[in-house]
């Protein structure tokens, strides 16, 4: 392992994740290297996608077919967006000597029988140790943000780990224990974009690696962004801070028969995103409260606590023990409502944002993909094999 320099590297991480709301930037200044790792956010900044830019990508999203020349343009525009986000958040700072960008995830695959989908052409006779392989993509190429910022750029950190044979997901659990672990609690670090993830982080002492886990709980923001433009023809995208759907009233009926869905019952690891719980699932969803007579803010309110029941369901059944502190982060963080049913359903279990264990809920996710970066220079593996399901840890992501 090459030894990190005493001296703070100035590391950008950039994401958009899967509620394609925006660029988030964080400028980072790092030092150590896991159990001596120190991050201090010196900007973090939100840019959003130009609105064309970001309805293509939706529909990408959304399955909708495309050409490979439109799906090249559609990968230069997110990367010159990228650019322009490492670029903007140095202004005012001593220049970064590194970009992580993990891109913008349009597909995602988790590992299945079905495994590479290459029907009868009898390939997998050749390897038949692939079946079972997953496949993702995150547009916004990081050899092209390197051209154009000057920067060394490490980006496609997912891949290393579905070639293993693991889910590529989540990412994050391993800086969340560097960064966020407690010597005698038991944490859970959920995050909440469009699709949500945890990490349970066990007390920390020997072994404690090995005995976390993670995986993606479910729909985060996904199903309510999506819910609050087709309820307002497009003219809002989202629900700040939950209060529409503060003003309706829960289907607990419905939310059960939504619970009963495969996915929250398959045990981990498991990853999820917009192909499952996207725009086809809003349109069952909406298609099943047809017989209810349920006001818009009622169905948002069931839809915040399909989010909020899924969650805590998922740790109830898969968790080792339930934690002595949740901490959220990620957009759905600001989501008042959200959060005050988290708690209601968590009881005595305080439920807290990364903002109060000293790490931004803003910008957690990319400060992560900075640290990931700065570990992959530093030749340390970025996957905690117990979360994503792969046999072995692995040096994440390319580097340009």
């Amino acid at each position: 392992m090459t030894q990190a320099s005493t001296s703070p590297t100035r590391v950008i991480g950039l994401i958009s994740g899967t509620s394609v709301d925006g660029i988030d930037a964080a400028l980072v200044e790092i030092t150590g290297t896991d159990l001596d790792l120190k991050v201090e956010l010196l900007a973090g900044e939100t840019y959003p996608y130009p609105k064309d830019l970001r309805e293509r990508i939706l529909s990408v999203c959304a399955g909708e077919a495309i050409s490979v020349p439109e799906l090249a343009q559609i990968d230069d525009a997110i990367a010159l967006a990228f650019a322009q986000a490492a670029q903007n958040i140095q202004i005012g700072h001593q220049p970064a000597t590194l970009i992580g960008s993990h891109g913008q995830t349009v597909y995602h695959r988790p590992p299945s029988e079905q495994g590479l989908g290459i029907g009868n052409w009898g390939l997998g006779k050749i390897f038949p140790n692939t079946k079972s392989l997953g496949y993702t993509l995150q547009l916004g190429r990081g050899a092209l943000i390197a051209h154009l910022t000057g920067m060394t750029t490490v980006s496609n950190f997912r891949v290393a780990d579905i070639a293993l044979g693991g889910h590529g997901a989540p990412l994050v659990p391993r800086v969340d224990a560097f960064l966020l672990s407690h010597p005698q609690e038991a944490r859970c670090i959920q995050n909440i974009g469009g699709i949500g993830n945890v990490a349970y982080i066990p007390p920390h002492h020997d072994h404690w690696l090995t005995q976390m886990c993670g995986w993606d709980t479910g729909p985060g923001n996904s199903l309510l962004d999506l819910a609050v433009t087709h309820l307002t023809n497009g003219e809002q995208t989202y629900d700040e801070s939950g209060n529409w759907a503060a003003t309706g009233t829960p289907c607990h009926p419905l939310v059960e028969t939504w619970l009963r869905q495969e996915y929250f019952h398959l045990p981990p690891p498991k990853s999820t995103g917009r192909e499952l719980f996207g725009v086809d699932y809003l349109h069952q969803c909406l298609q099943d409260a047809e017989p209810y007579q349920l006001t818009s803010a009622d169905i948002l309110a069931t839809l915040t606590e399909l989010t909020a029941k899924s969650i805590v369901h998922s740790y109830q059944t898969f968790l080792p023990k339930m934690p002595e502190r949740v901490f959220l982060c990620g957009g759905g963080s600001k989501n008042l409502y959200l959060k005050q049913r988290l708690q209601s359903l968590l009881g005595t279990i305080p439920v807290l944002t990364t903002d109060d264990a000293g790490l931004s809920a803003d910008f957690k996710e990319a400060i992560a993909f900075a640290v990931l970066a700065y570990w992959r220079q530093l030749g340390i593996p970025g996957n905690l094999p117990a979360v994503t399901g792969a046999p072995r840890e692995v040096l994440l992501g390319e580097v340009n």
